[in-house]
């Protein structure tokens, strides 16, 4: 199993530090997450806590992801980064496969696409977005990212997007995996469809369980189960090392650590954190090689 360390609500000028960290103590990689801005009126309900309230305010720093790793990047050597999730319907997907593409070759090809359908009505309101019909949308970006990064003259005529025959130099030279994100029905269709990988949202252990295995299910009924097919997990409860051998059994193949604005609070020093993830490596990731 691999590990992740979340990155969310940082400071940004802790970025650099908690990646060279994370790098050095073991984790596999850095888990990104974003919003564009937060409304001063949110009305949309937030999917991932009861009581629709996000984690957030308006103050909790969002810097663009593809900035963030790119500047991450260049400070480390091995350690990969993902984003948890991109909220891909807000852009246009030659513009954002040209970003991903240019990060993954200059940082070495250490870079996933973890995208989403979002969630937050008033993003897409302001950004002149459509929030109906966002889920498919989706579907036919993700395949224009990917005939784009192929190399060589291409040209799309579908639903959502059309464009004659162009070219986008230079393609990465190994396409980033693009993971889908999200607990619910749809998104893990979307996962077991089309996928090469799929991030979750926050699930206890049990309920984990549950959402793995019908991903399975999902992935045999789409012909996909021999593929390769990454899972990267987010719990909302803590879990002992038994339990991650369970989740290994089952397929998954690494875990987010909570952000450590969580597990340590907002005020907590460099150091402090530092400490944090030095125990968690010892803890968690050296006893599961």
């Amino acid at each position: 199993m691999k590990f992740w360390q979340s990155v969310a609500f940082a400071a940004p000028d802790e970025l650099l530090e908690l990646a060279r960290i994370a790098e050095e103590v073991g984790f596999h990689g850095v888990f990104c997450s974003e919003h564009v801005f937060f409304p001063e009126r949110l009305e949309s309900r937030y999917p991932y806590s009861p009581s629709g309230e996000p984690l957030f305010t308006a103050e909790t720093p969002w810097l663009d992801p593809w900035v963030q790793i790119a500047a991450m990047a260049a400070v480390t050597r091995t350690l990969r980064f993902v984003t948890g999730v991109y909220i891909l319907p807000l852009r246009h997907p030659l513009e954002v496969a040209k970003t991903v593409a240019s990060v993954a070759l200059l940082s070495g090809d250490r870079v996933g696409l973890g995208v989403g359908a979002g969630w937050m009505r008033e993003e897409f309101a302001v950004l002149g977005r459509e929030f109906a019909g966002r889920g498919k949308r989706l579907d036919e970006q993700i395949a224009v990212i990917r005939k784009v990064w192929a190399g060589g003259m291409v040209e799309h005529h579908g639903v959502y997007y059309d464009f004659p025959r162009l070219q986008m130099s230079p393609p990465p030279r190994v396409a980033p995996p693009i993971l889908i994100g999200g607990g619910s029905e749809a998104a893990l269709r979307r996962a077991a469809r089309l996928g090469d990988g799929w991030v979750g949202s926050g699930h206890g252990l049990e309920e984990a369980l549950g959402v793995i295995g019908r991903l399975r299910a999902l992935r045999r009924e789409a012909g996909r189960e021999r593929e390769p097919f990454d899972i990267i997990l987010v719990l909302n409860a803590p879990a002992s090392v038994d339990d991650l051998r369970r989740f290994e059994d089952v397929g998954v193949t690494s875990l987010v650590s909570w952000p450590l604005a969580f597990t340590l609070g907002p005020q907590a020093t460099m150091a402090e954190k530092r400490r944090y993830l030095e125990s968690y490596a010892a803890d968690v990731i050296a006893k599961l090689p």
